[in-house]
């Protein structure tokens, strides 16, 4: 009776064995044997994945098609997960031919491969550039497998947009449409990702524009990737035209339309609007939080308005905001960039100095604002010695010690 992996089976012709694969071969499997794996107690069930991913790890690919034909000799048959790891691990190491010949078993067998093997199996055909494989696929499932087509084309959406291949996202998109299949939310929301990018930035609006009258929502990661293309090219008006199109009322993405408008104006320093429109979001009813204050603190920092600053850090304790690395630097650097060393410890008394630094500021804030000289300077203690235990005081120490040599060396010059 012929023993079987109590998998879907499948009849495999792989390519000729070489004769020295087919003796390695032969020595792995007696050794899997004699560790007992594969024995269920009634009968000899292989479950041959495992095997794969072993010989995957020690770089035997050459052998694996090798061990698979020496189980079938044996009696035994392949099934399904066998076959889907092997062709993964085939084309995740650049063996396509492999990996497409297994496919095509696959796909016109009675158990054609699931959508998670497509996924992983685009990813690595999109990593290594070979894009017109996966149109090829496209193809094959529009004759073979209709029912997977509508994910197929998703991903393959999102395997040309990732890879900056926008002519494919779009002829792929207009395909599936032609198809009579909706693009759902998700794919329009990293059509519009991708266009923000890779795209220009009119380029980028259509697809928000067709984002708009598809009436699906633009998701938090389509606001962020929008927004920062803006910020990259200094479009802070426009920025903010698109943040109250979005709707500053929205309350599904958190704070971030309110910090993304503060910011556009801190960028510009136009302090008025910037308190204006803190207000503003503060009688809608949202309670500022760490990227809030500090978009707030970099500007004010920035312009040395120390009062103001000293309020918004009253207001964030009473907030219950814990600062991070970037308040840190705002007041260290606002004091030191006009002389004022000495009273740092009158504006850090309220500010807990032994706690251990942190960076919890949303990143889109330094793609404007940039990081300030002592958040730069503490950022590579913090990365080249990390064996001691850093605390704010002990960055600002190093800090301030390094700031009075600096000036110490340019005097005497």
């Amino acid at each position: 009776m012929a023993q079987t992996l109590g998998l879907p089976q499948l009849t495999v012709s792989l390519p000729k064995p070489n004769s020295q694969n087919r003796l390695l071969a032969r020595k792995i499997i007696r050794q899997w044997k004699k560790k007992g794996l594969g024995s269920d107690g009634k009968h000899k069930v292989v479950n041959f994945v495992p095997l794969v991913h072993s010989l995957s790890t020690q770089k035997l690919f050459a052998v694996a098609d090798d061990v698979l034909l020496e189980l079938q000799s044996q009696g035994f048959l392949s099934g399904h997960s066998t076959l889907s790891t092997l062709m993964l691990c085939f084309a995740d190491n650049g063996f396509f031919p492999q990996a497409q010949s297994l496919w095509d078993q696959m796909l016109y067998s009675s158990s054609p491969p699931d959508i998670h093997t497509l996924s992983k199996l685009f990813h690595f055909y999109a990593k290594t550039g070979h894009f017109g494989k996966i149109c090829e696929i496209l193809a094959q499932l529009n004759s073979t497998s209709l029912h997977l087509l509508p994910e197929a084309y998703s991903l393959a959406v999102s395997c040309f947009g990732n890879w900056g291949q926008l002519e494919l996202m779009e002829s792929t998109v207009e395909e599936m449409v032609s198809k009579g299949f909706s693009v759902d939310s998700a794919t329009s929301n990293a059509f519009v990702r991708y266009y923000s990018m890779y795209g220009s930035l009119r380029e980028m609006e259509t697809a928000y524009g067709r984002l708009k009258s598809s009436r699906h929502l633009i998701d938090k990661d389509g606001i962020r990737a929008m927004s920062l293309a803006y910020l990259k090219q200094r479009k802070l008006y426009t920025l903010g035209e698109f943040l109250r199109d979005v709707g500053l009322a929205r309350t599904n993405v958190g704070n971030l339309l309110w910090n993304l408008l503060l910011l556009s104006y801190a960028a510009n320093f136009k302090m008025k609007s910037l308190q204006r429109e803190f207000l503003r979001m503060m009688e809608s009813g949202f309670r500022p939080d760490l990227t809030t204050f500090n978009v707030r603190a970099l500007a004010f920092s920035r312009m040395s308005l120390l009062w103001d600053l000293h309020l918004s850090l009253e207001h964030m304790n009473h907030e219950k905001v814990v600062p991070d690395l970037v308040t840190y630097g705002c007041v260290v650097d606002a004091y030191l960039d006009k002389r004022l060393g000495r009273n740092l410890d009158f504006a850090l008394n309220k500010m807990n100095l032994d706690a251990s630094p942190v960076l919890l500021t949303d990143p889109f804030v330094f793609e404007v604002l940039g990081k300030g000289d002592f958040h730069s300077s503490s950022e590579a203690f913090l990365e080249y010695k990390r064996q001691k235990v850093w605390t704010y005081r002990k960055l600002i120490a190093v800090y301030v010690k390094k700031q009075y040599r600096r000036n110490q060396i340019f005097w005497n010059y």
